[in-house]
């Protein structure tokens, strides 16, 4: 994967900075450019469908809209500039809409379960009380071995974080 994004000009990063970037340009083209913008209802009604549309369009989470006083500070700052305005938009856009970051526990159980689901199998397989493992196949124990330590991973990181002070 390094080396695509290497041959691709950057990291994952800058490339999903400009995916980003190229998004909110084509939204802002589709509803700001089509609507004929006129006063604030309509440019608050504009951001709301773009949200609507990254939300559906997008799985996993779901982005709440900017607070309308939020909305009314950009509105009149975009609505004094001339020129531009699709950058200034699309600069708004990626700050309120942030990139979700990959959770690092997760991705190094991830990573580490199945290796170790072999490991944990083929030693389970010498004890005579865990003789039963031999009838599960490997197909079927590592992906389960390794959802179960998602799952554990995820847990234990909510009680963690569910003790601590806000």
């Amino acid at each position: 994967m390094g080396m695509v994004m290497s041959y691709m000009g950057g990291t994952g990063v800058e490339f999903a900075s400009k995916a980003m970037t190229m998004t909110t340009g084509t939204l802002y083209d589709r509803v700001i450019e089509k609507k004929k913008i006129e006063n604030f209802e309509d440019f608050h009604v504009a951001i709301l469908d773009i949200f609507n549309a990254i939300n559906t369009s997008l799985p996993g989470k779901h982005y709440d809209a900017p607070a309308l006083d939020d909305v009314q500070k950009f509105y009149e700052k975009w609505n004094e500039s001339d020129g531009d305005k699709k950058e200034r938009f699309t600069d708004y856009m990626n700050e309120k809409v942030n990139l979700s970051k990959a959770d690092e526990s997760m991705m190094i159980t991830g990573i580490l379960a199945p290796p170790l689901a072999l490991v944990a199998k083929k030693t389970g397989q010498s004890l005579p009380q865990l003789g039963v493992m031999k009838a599960i196949p490997d197909v079927a124990f590592v992906p389960g071995a390794t959802i179960l330590a998602l799952i554990a991973t995820k847990l234990t990181k909510r009680m963690a974080f569910k003790n601590l002070p806000s």
